[in-house]
Formats: C-alpha cells, structure tokens, sequence
C-alpha cells in the first residue's frame, strides 16, 4: 500500500473506534507502565504558553494543559470523530480549543514559528512520513520551542511475551526476538476485529530525523515506572516483558 492508502484506512480505524480510546493514553502518562509528568516535568511552566497537539485524541491532554493555565490550545488529529469527541469534552470543562483534522504529513494551516510547545502523546508513530511530519513540527515551534512526543519503544514490537506467540515461551524471565530489530516495513496488526497499519522504526531513525529537522535533543527517556520495575509477584506477561525491557519511549527536543 502506498502513504496515502495507508493514511486512509487508519483514519477510518479511528472514525469507527474512536470511543474505545477516548480518554486512553494521555497526561500526564506517556506510556503503559511508563513514567508520567508528574516524575519527569518535561513541560515544566506552561502558563500562558501556546500549545500544539498532534494527534490530539479525545482532547483529554489538552485539558491537561488548559488545567495548569495553557494560553492557546490547539490539536490536529486525522479523525474527525476524534475532533468531536475533543470539543465535546473540552466544552464540558470550560474549555477550547482550535482544532483542525488533517493528516500531520500534510501542510495544514497552522502558523509558522509560532507555539512554545509542540507534542504528541502516543501520536507521532502514525506518521507515514517521519521526517517530513518532523520538519513541518519544527516550522510550527519559535526558536528553541519545545518538542516532546511518545511512542512504542522499538523493541516492544521486536521482543515477544508468551501469549504473542501462543506457547510457553517466557521462562526463567527470558523473552524472544520475534522481529528483526532493523525491519521498517510496514505490517498490518489485528486491533478490534479489524486491522491497524504500522511500521516499526529504529530508535536512531527517530534521533536522526529530529537533528535534520532541526532539534537537539535535551532528554531521551525508556524508563518503566517504579511499580513495574519491583513488582514480583504475580505479574502477567506484559508486566513481566515491561520488567525487563521498555515498553514506551519519549523524547523532549529543543527547536535550534
């Protein structure tokens, strides 16, 4: 499939199942068993500062924002149903929000050399075009505006637990690649009786494509929390993968 025929069926994954994610995978958590805001404070002060969500979701990290004082509060996401959801929840809280639905590959209009922060919470992994979507990210920022996105860490999708690969694998806390850590293709993955499409980036392609867009990157955070790290009794599967190994990555990068 081509960029634009895979844009095309996630965004009607996320038309038809937007409300089984509403209010999933948003501040101040970055990640399933992963440390939140409230450990790392990546945001620091952003009263009155201008902030630019992609792939806003249900609107649940803007409030996040607009609680603790945001000036402007703005969210792209490919689902206008999403969009929906976002104002709708919002609104209930006092709150809004300029919105536009468009995929983050595409010039949208949003101003340029504009927002003090820019980020995405488990969003930017949609993207068919990395350093496109990046280098469009870091026109929308001013000079050394911030840039803080989540994602699956890489080898969450290369390590198998026992119930990925339907026999008894995960022995004596030992875990199997099931992917080649330096596959990028594309791969479709069954989500809610129908498919998702996702490629699989290498950590370095995500460094490599912020320093070309014109980042340097102040924090590169894989750390679990607490909770998983020293849980020994009685984990699942997951909960043992994530005891050894990241499952989420986040990165905060400043615009040179």
């Amino acid at each position: 499939m081509n960029n634009e025929s895979i844009i095309q069926h996630n965004k009607n994954y996320w038309n038809e199942k937007a409300d089984l994610w509403f209010g999933t995978t948003a501040l101040p958590e970055y990640g399933v068993s992963f440390v939140t805001e409230d450990d790392l404070h990546l945001f620091g002060d952003v009263s009155g500062r201008k902030m630019l969500e992609i792939c806003c979701g249900s609107g649940h990290s803007l409030k996040y924002h607009a609680d603790r004082n945001a000036g402007e509060l703005w969210g792209v996401d490919l689902s206008q149903e999403q969009l929906e959801h976002a104002k709708a929840y919002l609104g209930q809280h006092g709150y809004t929000a300029k919105f536009i639905c468009g995929p983050m590959e595409t010039d949208l209009d949003i101003p340029q050399n504009y927002f003090d922060y820019v980020y995405s919470i488990y969003g930017i992994g949609w993207t068919t075009d990395l350093q496109g979507t990046f280098d469009r990210i870091a026109s929308y920022l001013k000079k050394d505006g911030i840039f803080i996105f989540s994602w699956n860490h890489t080898l969450n999708y290369c390590v198998a637990r026992s119930d990925d690969m339907g026999s008894h694998i995960l022995e004596d806390n030992k875990l199997i690649f099931s992917r080649s850590y330096f596959d990028e293709s594309y791969f479709r993955m069954p989500v809610h009786g129908t498919e998702i499409i996702l490629c699989n980036r290498k950590i370095s392609t995500y460094v490599n494509a912020l320093a070309k867009a014109g980042f340097v990157i102040e924090q590169m955070i894989e750390q679990n929390d607490l909770a998983t790290m020293n849980s020994q009794e009685d984990q699942s599967p997951k909960a043992k993968k994530a005891s050894m190994l990241p499952l989420s990555v986040c990165f905060k990068a400043r615009k040179l």
